[in-house]
């Protein structure tokens, strides 16, 4: 089966197609960040317009690179949620019409599905069960994954997400958007002696998150350094920085650990944007190594929203026989908890 996938849920056009024989054929992507960067975060309105330009090129591109014409497509499937409404509809409407006009069949695919099977895309992916941490801009989550449409949220953040706590803490440094390889690159130069921030509920039980205290104290730090301009100066600022992402990375991964003992599953997968973070992978690596566990990722190019992702978790369900009616329907909120098991 050859799926042409399609994600336009937020700030990035990508398009990809998938063949269940042959694997990735091709994928392109455009990011909207230099559009977004002077409003310090996504324009809903500028995302859905940009999305529209950017498409017929992109389908353009994809088919001529996988060396397939529209007659050739057996599907499409494309990002129905959850995000940005108006986003979501230029990819829906435009995939659905797509297949009308191709003659095959339509599916709307749930976008962190997408990023959790983004790691079944490498040459060695992980086998089912594991654990997958889910760190996108707006979600942060850790789902007992039985396989495919068998999942079971295990814990969440109460408030911020990772990605978001992370765009917010450069806002304070005056960093530009999107905040996670800003915090990232500047962390490089800070030293790790200089600040201790908090490791934000780990010190009780449970599986949930909450960024919004680390962010507080993130703004009191800056605050109390804070010279002349409002910030402090350039060392200071990459002590914080450094400061922040190990909170950030110590709290996932000690809710990560957390997780697997409390599932008893071997594997652990981390999914999304913040997923690419090195420093994320090199605890969460060295942390399960010593408890003999295992971590997957994608490649960073399918870390962040992608259209290969979209194509593949499509053509799982396609296969599956799953498909779509000529409505389209997007969702801006989808419980992913509530997507059909694949055989159900």
């Amino acid at each position: 089966m050859r799926v042409l996938g399609i994600e336009t849920s937020c700030d990035e056009t990508g398009v990809a197609v998938y063949d269940s024989d042959r694997g990735l054929l091709a994928h392109k992507l455009y990011s909207q960040v230099k559009l977004h960067s002077e409003y310090g975060g996504v324009v809903p309105e500028l995302a859905s317009r940009d999305h529209v330009r950017k498409l017929v090129p992109l389908i353009d591109d994809v088919l001529k690179e996988s060396g397939s014409e529209g007659k050739d497509m057996d599907a499409v499937a494309y990002t129905a949620g959850p995000g940005l409404i108006g986003a979501l509809l230029v990819g829906a409407c435009f995939g659905r019409s797509l297949a009308y006009a191709w003659g095959c069949k339509a599916l709307g695919v749930h976008h962190m599905e997408g990023h959790l099977l983004a790691p079944l895309l490498e040459d060695s992916p992980p086998a089912f069960p594991f654990v997958a941490l889910l760190v996108s801009g707006g979600h942060t989550q850790l789902v007992d994954v039985q396989g495919i449409g068998k999942y079971e949220i295990l814990g969440e953040s109460l408030d911020d997400a990772a990605g978001e706590a992370f765009d917010k803490a450069a806002k304070m440094l005056d960093l530009d958007y999107p905040g996670g390889p800003q915090i990232a690159k500047l962390a490089e130069k800070g030293k790790p002696e200089r600040f201790k921030f908090p490791r934000p509920m780990v010190d009780r039980p449970g599986l949930e998150f909450s960024f919004s205290g680390l962010k507080t104290y993130t703004l009191n730090t800056v605050t109390e350094h804070a010279g002349e301009n409002g910030l402090p100066d350039d060392q200071c600022c990459a002590d914080i920085a450094w400061a922040f992402q190990e909170a950030v990375v110590d709290t996932l991964t000690i809710k990560c650990r957390r997780a697997l003992e409390q599932t008893g599953h071997q594997t652990l997968i981390i999914a999304g944007g913040v997923s690419a973070n090195t420093r994320l992978r090199e605890k969460l690596e060295k942390a399960l190594a010593k408890i003999n566990k295992s971590v997957y990722y994608a490649r960073p190019a399918f870390c962040t929203d992608n259209g290969a992702m979209i194509a593949y978790a499509g053509c799982q369900r396609l296969l599956a026989g799953q498909h779509n009616d000529l409505a389209v329907d997007v969702f801006p909120r989808w419980d992913m908890q509530t997507l059909p098991a694949l055989g159900s």
